[in-house]
């Protein structure tokens, strides 16, 4: 009995040992912790981020995380607006610390990204770059129910079901208005931060095409769900 109670003690003390070292694991870098907003970025980031495709309520709270209200949206029920196209999970963004040009429906995966992006990248670009803050966003639209590059056969695009949102401009807090196929080849501050913007949200998103990808894409920033870190 005696023996049985020491390996009883160890048992707890190791037990006890590990679970101080799990505790011990910054939130940020732990797959198991939620992923909230402000959270620094790590390669665990976007992992959590596509876990959440399948957990509408564990990305609802994720977005919740946003602090003071600095993020609108409405929750939209799971619907068919054309058929073929159901949305599942998914927002309509309203706004955010920038105005956008509409609101649009989003995967609810695809605003989180977004916001985070947002607060994590795009406006410290602005700021390291500009010394101002971002206001506005101008967009091409989310959804669309329809194949890749609009094609009459092939696979459906990630905008069939509102998973890649398509920017085309950002508006500063000083009154300049940066576009993309305006100043994607300017070698000054305008080119930088659309560089800058673009590497960023490649922590993020699972692709993201600009005109570096290819002709179609000279024009916007097609920032998506899907794919493997196709930065381009």
């Amino acid at each position: 009995m005696g023996k049985f109670i020491v390996l009883l003690l160890i048992a707890a003390a190791v037990s006890a040992a590990h679970q101080r070292v799990w505790e011990s694991v910054p939130r940020h870098w732990a797959p198991w912790a939620p992923l909230a907003v402000d959270d620094p970025l790590t390669p665990v980031s976007q992992w959590k981020l596509r876990r959440l495709a399948d957990d509408p309520r564990g990305c609802l709270a994720a977005l919740d995380t946003v602090p003071n209200d600095e993020f609108a949206y409405t929750v939209l029920d799971d619907h068919a607006p054309v058929a073929g196209c159901p949305l599942e999970n998914v927002v309509r963004v309203q706004g955010s610390s920038v105005d956008f040009n509409a609101s649009f429906v989003a995967s609810c995966p695809l605003a989180l990204a977004w916001v985070v992006f947002e607060r994590q990248r795009l406006q410290p670009a602005a700021e390291a770059v500009f010394g101002s803050r971002l206001v506005g966003v101008e967009h091409y639209g989310s959804y669309s129910c329809r194949n890749v590059y609009g094609r009459a056969s092939g696979r459906l695009s990630e905008h069939a079901t509102a998973e890649a949102l398509d920017v085309a401009a950002f508006r500063l807090a000083d009154g300049r208005r940066i576009t993309l196929l305006g100043d994607w080849a300017d070698e000054g501050e305008a080119g930088m931060f659309l560089r800058k913007a673009r590497d960023g949200a490649c922590d993020l998103f699972g692709n993201v095409l600009g005109p570096d990808y290819n002709a179609a894409h000279a024009d916007h920033f097609h920032f998506g769900m899907r794919g493997f870190h196709l930065c381009r």
